[in-house]
């Protein structure tokens, strides 16, 4: 039977170690930014050996070391790394990183094969961190002094610990794989990874995920802020002589529309840090018009603003924690069917509803409602956002004009004048039901110049010159005509009228009065025959 720690040395003396390159990608636009470098061996008799079984190894007899100064060798001399501007990680183990004193030789490989050392990144496992901060602040520095980066691998897995984002200059921040793969079916795991995430951002650190397999993670972890992915869904490990042709390939960009949360129009930028965030949506929140809130699955008040406070009537720090049903039992049973309708995942805009009266008012309240599911990454319904207007004052607005309105055709009906309107070219739109009355012709009819045909012939010619210089000069109209009777009797009528100008100075319309001129009336007959007369 083979013993691999036997076959150590031999390995390195016959150079079955050797380093594979994992893609590293830019999730916002599917731009290859660099490559893990990852240790293999494949044993010539046994095949492929994994790094869980041959790392022990290496590190039980000190060889680790080795390991990883022979993989960067390899890597800083591939003309696709090194004539690029992609960046290398790598990862060093616990062990190594207590027992690391390979700075001088890490510089010295990095200026050999002229590769700048602020593109390397070195990986550390939380677990590294445990037994020995001291010792791992001292090795940090000194990684730090070659302007190497520094990133924590496997957040959450191991003992975690927010003293080690603090205590250690890390650039970077990485998701384990086991949490990723799981995102999508796993609530509890997706809030881990935002939990990830979020902390990174909030400490101003590269994001990174490991164990991307597909778009639908990819998409989801874009959503949530990360910026760089690695996985199989840019492609497995490969050779050193596969980087040039992998280093030329493009990957498409991840959405940050994630299905039935976002439209097209209504999207979050990811790369805004989750405080600002905040800041930005707490400014929208109160600063808005409408009364907002945000009721959990047992419709008890998450949040909300101050305008909605003010709409209830109820303190906003009475709402929290409390159902809906207890801060306003008195408009509960008038919302709770839209209010379940929309944890089910139906979203209701629209709906008008008439409040009674609180304790101290008289008058009804009327609020028009809104309540559209929130829903999680997966689409998951959290709870419900809801938007409310209230329409009291604008109702009693409208009452007002309504009942102003009612008066003011009562008076017009029951008043001697004629109320009539003109259009800016001078013809009728409107006019009063006593024209009718006076002449026979519906409103209907006289609309438009159907009211001339009920003027004497004489008088129209006139009365179209007067309208025409109202509307040039702008000055008020003052004229007197005669209209037909219905019995075939003329009388004489007196039109007054004032232009309405808008914000251009232009005339808009027009809006005038007529009244019998009382005593001066004239038979047709005899308005016929004097009019011959003159003709001859």
């Amino acid at each position: 039977m083979i013993s691999l720690e036997g076959e150590i040395l031999r390995a390195f003396d016959e150079d079955e170690f050797f380093p594979v390159f994992q893609p590293l990608v830019e999730l916002r636009t599917g731009r290859l930014i660099g490559f893990e470098a990852l240790a293999r061996w494949r044993h010539k008799h046994l095949g492929d050996v994994g790094p869980d079984e041959f790392v022990p190894l290496l590190e039980k007899n000190g060889l680790v070391d080795r390991l990883t100064l022979m993989m960067l060798e390899r890597a800083f001399a591939s003309p696709a790394l090194k004539d690029s501007t992609l960046s290398l990680a790598i990862n060093i183990s616990p062990i190594q990183l207590l027992a690391f004193e390979s700075s001088e030789r890490l510089a010295a490989t990095a200026e050999r094969n002229n590769f700048a050392l602020d593109r390397l990144t070195i990986e550390i496992t939380e677990s590294a961190l445990v037994d020995d901060l001291e010792r791992a602040r001292a090795v940090a520095g000194e990684l730090k002094a070659l302007n190497c980066k520094l990133a924590l691998d496997d957040f959450g897995t191991g003992y975690s610990s927010l003293k080690h984002l603090q205590a250690l200059p890390f650039d970077e921040l990485k998701v384990d794989m086991s949490f990723v793969k799981s995102m999508t079916e796993k609530r509890e795991s997706r809030k881990i990874v935002a939990a990830v995430l979020g902390l990174g951002q909030s400490l101003g650190l590269t994001t990174v995920a490991e164990g991307v397999e597909t778009q639908e993670q990819a998409n989801m972890l874009l959503w949530l802020g990360c910026g760089i992915g690695q996985g199989w869904l840019f492609g497995k490990p490969c050779s050193i002589d596969e980087l040039p042709r992998v280093a030329t390939r493009r990957w498409p960009g991840a959405s940050t529309t994630m299905p039935g949360l976002f439209s097209e129009n209504s999207i979050t930028r990811p790369d805004v840090p989750p405080d600002q965030r905040l800041a930005q949506l707490q400014a929208i929140y109160d600063g808005a018009p409408v009364g907002l809130c945000f009721l959990d699955r047992n419709m008890r008040y998450v949040s909300l603003n101050r305008r909605l406070s003010e709409i209830n009537g109820v303190p906003a720090a009475e709402h929290l924690g409390r159902t809906v049903a207890e801060v306003i039992p008195h408009v509960f049973p008038l919302v709770e069917q839209y209010i379940r309708r929309a944890l089910q995942g139906e979203p209701i805009s629209g709906i008008e509803v008439t409040k009674p009266p609180r304790e101290g008012h008289n008058e009804e309240e009327t609020i028009l409602l809104s309540w559209q599911p929130a829903r999680d990454e997966a689409g998951e319904v959290l709870g419900v956002c809801v938007a409310i207007m209230d329409l009291t004052e604008r109702r009693r607005t409208e009452k007002a004009l309504r009942e102003t309105e009612d008066r003011y055709r009562h008076l017009m009906q029951l008043g001697p004048h004629v109320p009539w309107i003109l259009d800016a070219r001078g013809e009728a739109i409107g006019g009063g039901p006593h024209w009718e009355e006076f002449t026979g012709q519906t409103v209907a009819d006289g609309l438009g110049n159907g009211w001339l045909n009920a003027l004497h012939p004489d008088d129209v010619k006139p009365t179209r010159e007067a309208i025409q210089n109202l509307l040039r000069t702008g000055l008020p109209l003052d004229i007197e005509y005669r209209v037909r009777r219905p019995g075939g009797e003329w009388i004489w009528m007196r039109s007054r009228g004032s232009p309405r100008f808008g914000p251009d100075g232009k005339i808009i319309d027009v809006y005038g009065v007529v009244e019998e001129l009382h005593g001066r009336t004239q038979s047709a007959a005899e308005a016929d025959r004097k009019r011959v007369e003159a003709d001859r």
